[in-house]
């Protein structure tokens, strides 16, 4: 096993107009604490922003200088194609993907670094992620993926393998299996499919790497016949491309469409209970 010395990275946020100002300081506040600190953090703003948003970037390109890169897109094009954009102008190979609401742990990029530093055939790695309502040192749950490539591969057939807001994963190899592409609310789940499809291989930390902004909004998003639709879509490209079978394939759809088209209270409950186990 080769050892690569890795010790830069950058850092890909994306942020929209509904997106509040204080979450977002706590967000890159949280990325200027690392204890292996950032030279590349690349802000996609997509679309136009509100004032406090405005307020707060400008404050913080002030602080940061050249290690904080604002990409301002004319229009909102939605998360994979802003995410897309912003992959273009990282200029390390590793990237740590922050969403703009969430906080991260003081060390989470320095244990993911040394992951990538001692295991050289890991091409992605995420790790535990704790939710929160108000408060972040109160959990209300625990997204605990599963850690082995082996094991990954297995779950990826049922369930989203990795937790997209505290994902680091190689620049390269995203770009050669096509990068994010339009997969309604499943950009990352498709990508994540296509990476491990093409052999890449993935790890995930069994221990929590950030704090994650939950609530009842998260599980409204994850409601209606659009979602039930977009789910059905992906499984069946998976059985279409010989990922699962065809057992596998209507299981997966009669138990997706029933969360998304359940009352809230209960999808809310399955999502926590059911879908993760």
């Amino acid at each position: 096993m080769g050892v690569n010395n890795y010790s830069e990275y950058s850092v890909l946020m994306s942020v929209y107009n509904k997106e509040k100002p204080e979450y977002l300081k706590q967000a890159i506040e949280s990325i200027q604490a690392q204890s292996l600190p950032t030279d590349d953090f690349v802000l996609v703003c997509d679309g136009s922003l509100n004032e406090g948003l405005d307020t707060v970037i400008a404050g913080k390109q002030q602080e940061m200088g050249k290690a904080l890169s604002v990409v301002r897109l004319a229009k909102n094009s939605g998360l994979g194609n802003a995410l897309n954009e912003g992959i273009k102008h990282c200029t390390n190979e590793l990237i740590a993907r922050m969403d703009s609401d969430d906080i991260a742990y003081f060390d989470r990029c320095e244990k993911q670094i040394a992951v990538f530093s001692t295991h050289p055939e890991v091409s992605i790695c995420s790790g535990v992620v704790e939710e929160f309502t108000t408060d972040p040192y109160t959990v209300d749950t625990k997204r605990v993926p599963p850690e082995t490539n082996a094991e990954i591969v297995e779950f990826a057939k049922k369930r989203n393998p990795f937790n997209h807001p505290c994902v680091m994963y190689k620049k390269s190899v995203v770009e050669a299996v096509g990068s994010y592409q339009d997969f309604y609310l499943l950009e990352d789940y498709y990508l994540w499919l296509r990476l491990l499809m093409a052999g890449y291989q993935g790890y995930n930390i069994q221990e929590p790497l950030l704090h994650m902004r939950a609530g009842s909004d998260m599980y409204k998003r994850r409601a209606g016949w659009k979602y039930a639709k977009t789910q059905v879509r992906l499984f069946k490209f998976m059985k279409d491309s010989g990922f699962i079978g065809n057992g596998q394939y209507i299981k997966s759809c009669v138990i997706r469409s029933e969360s998304s088209l359940a009352p809230n209270w209960l999808r809310k409950f399955m999502f926590e209970k059911v879908l993760r186990k």
